[in-house]
């Protein structure tokens, strides 16, 4: 290598700078790497103090083609970024320049200076760019300007060949986030759920009124994990969405009625309750709907209307029935007190089901409040001594804290001789798990209860039950994955599985069996149903 003379190089930029010579100062730039940090330094500073016509092609050289200097040396990009910012009008010239080539770095401060001036540039180089890595950084620079302007041509990328640049297009039409922007956003989905994802998740954040109107709807998706996760986002983003969510009431839809009454309850805002009423006093035929209804009015604040309630108590299917009794419980007062126990001294049948429900129920409120009424006693220890032993505890430790010990006394459960057989219950629902809790013991199992699937799978690792019962939908991990999970190490004939859901989807119900269930059956379940579907999947 020819032996280099700093002060030449230093001599030579000069007069370079002076003569206008970009060419030859290239040649001098060529070996900067060669030559003692303190050189590097003077012929950056010489260059700064240049003409930026001259300076910046140079300082492009340098970020392009001498990486490992730029790195080195960050005054080189902060030199380059400052004289661009004092003449922003330069950076549109160059960006347009056909005398640079390569111009990264160009885009790059257009993108971070966010420059709304430079988007008609940059729409004319994408449109004649054929090299896909420069593309790429068009449109994510399109997409931190935001630009209204570019929403055609991001569009267009939508549907490209490449799936990087189809993501890139997802990402900056969220960062342009005009509703035009999301209503082609909302066109794009329904191909491929990783996109869709992203739109969802883009959605949710944008929150306007076609981003909250398209999460709405995917409530109703026919695939189960777009569901959960568009339910999820509508909870997150809380009264806001409440007003839409309403608006579903109105359909007929039975699983989208129960999946957005799920999300009403969650976001437990009052303006809901007057609606979910409404829905109610309309009888609907669906038995998951009046349940789903009940159990969100559980979990809103009620100040006044609360007697209609007690309705919920006569219903013909026991899950109803226990999902008013939770939201009778939350709600509370004298007045409810007194109409049950109107409706205890009704028909003996009717009377003794609905003493049956309080007591699965385990709603503290309505028992303690009826507990000194004689006809409630004598109904409920019908079913007391042979329920469940948490269930007998629970009440007995309540009765004994009231100081009612006479009442507790007759609390005495039955010896059950022999080891009941395990089987596991997972739901999100707490409300369903108490019911699995009753109709299990009546079944004459021992219910394992699982709020979160991956609690199950812990549990699974060391324990081999009768029996799996999944929901389907759940957050983090749907019963589609939980049944894969439990099939890595189980078959279906080691351990049966039962999906139990509201759901009626075709498309969930191939993924359910496609994952290795081996029956599905459908809520509303008693003891009957499930016995029966339980009897059949032992079989099998």
């Amino acid at each position: 290598m020819v032996d280099l003379n700093p002060q030449h190089m230093i001599d030579e930029v000069k007069d370079n700078i002076k003569t206008g010579d970009a060419l030859k100062t290239r040649l001098v730039l060529e070996q900067i790497e060669h030559v003692d940090e303190k050189t590097k330094k003077t012929l950056i500073y010489l260059l700064s103090r240049a003409e930026l016509d001259f300076s910046i092609p140079l300082f492009l050289y340098l970020l392009t083609e001498k990486v490992e200097v730029a790195d080195e040396m960050p005054i080189i990009r902060e030199t380059f970024l400052s004289q661009l910012l004092a003449y922003p009008e330069k950076l549109l010239e160059f960006l347009a320049s056909p005398d640079i080539g390569d111009k990264t770095e160009l885009i790059k401060v257009v993108g971070e200076l966010k420059f709304e001036e430079a988007t008609p540039i940059l729409l004319d180089m994408v449109a004649e760019s054929e090299d896909e890595a420069q593309i790429l950084l068009i449109i994510e620079t399109l997409g931190q300007i935001g630009d209204p302007e570019a929403i055609n041509t991001l569009t267009d990328y939508l549907y490209a060949a490449n799936r990087e640049l189809i993501m890139a297009a997802v990402q900056s039409l969220g960062q342009v986030g005009t509703p035009t922007a999301m209503h082609r956003l909302a066109e794009r989905m329904g191909t491929d759920n990783e996109i869709d994802f992203l739109i969802l998740s883009i959605f949710s954040e944008v929150q306007d009124q076609i981003s909250l109107e398209k999460l709405n709807d995917t409530i109703r998706s026919k695939y189960a994990h777009m569901r959960t996760y568009a339910k999820q986002k509508l909870v997150e983003i809380g009264p806001k969405s409440v007003p839409y969510l309403i608006e579903n009431l109105l359909h007929d839809d039975p699983d989208f009625l129960i999946h957005t009454l799920n999300v009403l309850g969650e976001i437990a805002d009052e303006s809901a309750i007057v609606p979910i009423r409404k829905l109610l006093s309309n009888e609907p035929k669906s038995a998951n709907v009046r349940f789903a209804a009940y159990e969100a009015l559980a979990l809103l604040p009620l100040k006044k209307g609360a007697y209609t309630l007690t309705a919920g108590l006569t219903d013909v299917e026991d899950h109803v029935c226990v999902a008013a009794a939770r939201a009778i419980d939350r709600n509370f007062s004298p007045i409810l007190g007194a109409g049950i126990k109107n409706l205890l001294r009704g028909p003996e049948e009717e009377a003794r089901h609905i003493a049956k429900i309080i007591v699965n129920a385990q709603v503290d409120n309505v028992f303690m409040n009826l507990a000194d009424d004689e006809i409630f006693q004598e109904l409920a220890l019908i079913y007391l001594p042979h329920t469940h032993k948490d269930i007998r505890e629970h009440y007995h430790k309540l009765l004994l804290d009231a100081g009612k010990n006479e009442f507790a006394r007759k609390l005495v459960g039955e010896d059950e001789a022999g080891v009941r057989p395990k089987v596991v219950a997972v739901d999100d629902s707490r409300m369903i798990l108490n019911i699995y809790k009753a109709t299990l013991h009546e079944l004459g199992y021992d219910p394992i209860l699982f709020e979160f699937p991956a609690s199950a799978l812990e549990w699974l690792e060391t324990e081999k039950p009768l029996m799996v019962l999944t929901d389907l939908n759940m957050p983090a991990i749907t019963g589609v994955q939980l049944t894969e999970k439990i099939r890595e190490k189980y078959s279906a004939k080691l351990l049966p599985i039962i999906m139990v859901t509201t759901q009626n989807e075709a498309q969930d119900n191939e993924a359910a069996y496609a994952a290795g269930v081996n029956s599905i059956l459908h809520k509303p379940f008693n003891a009957k149903t499930l016995g029966a579907a339980m009897e059949d999947a032992l079989k099998q």
